[in-house]
């Protein structure tokens, strides 16, 4: 039997956004239904909005973390910056009960799926996700938008938000 090729893969420019919680598995060993609750709360109340806001849409959620897609990188960046940071709301947790997400911020060349995305742009900012701080984002685009796209800097340095 011969296989159908699929009629066009869709392949365009995007800011890939990477993140998950920090020390996921201990708050859960900890307390798995506050962590649930509070995570699902900052979800729900906090960073989503801030993606849709910033016309991002997450592409899937890996249950302590999820991948999301935006249209430019100023608005992955623009959504970042709206996402509120756990060490500055007022909170009565303990600093190790604390959901912290680390972030990693990449743009390039990515293959649509209506409920996934794929390829280089995708697994950088993965990777970048694996090396930020609790609480911190490592992106290559955080010096350029900061200089206005105008960096002297090359190859591009990775910048932490923490």
């Amino acid at each position: 039997m011969v296989q159908e090729r699929p009629i066009r893969v869709e392949c365009r420019l995007a800011a890939i956004l990477a993140a998950d919680v920090a020390g996921y598995s201990r708050l859960m060993h900890h307390d798995e239904q506050a962590t649930h609750t509070k995570l699902t709360a900052l979800l729900t109340d906090g960073i989503v909005p801030a993606i849709s806001e910033h016309g991002g849409r997450i592409v899937k959620s890996t249950g302590d973390g999820f991948l999301a897609e935006f249209p430019s990188a100023v608005e992955v960046s623009s959504s970042c910056c709206a996402i509120p940071d756990p060490r500055q709301r007022a909170t009565a947790d303990a600093e190790d009960r604390r959901i912290a997400f680390r972030v990693g911020i990449n743009v390039g060349d990515v293959i649509v799926e209506p409920h996934d995305v794929f390829g280089d742009g995708v697994n950088i900012a993965a990777r970048l996700e694996t090396i930020a701080e609790p609480g911190g984002t490592v992106s290559p685009l955080l010096l350029m938008i900061k200089f206005g796209g105008r960096s002297a800097l090359s190859p591009p340095i990775l910048a932490s938000r923490t």
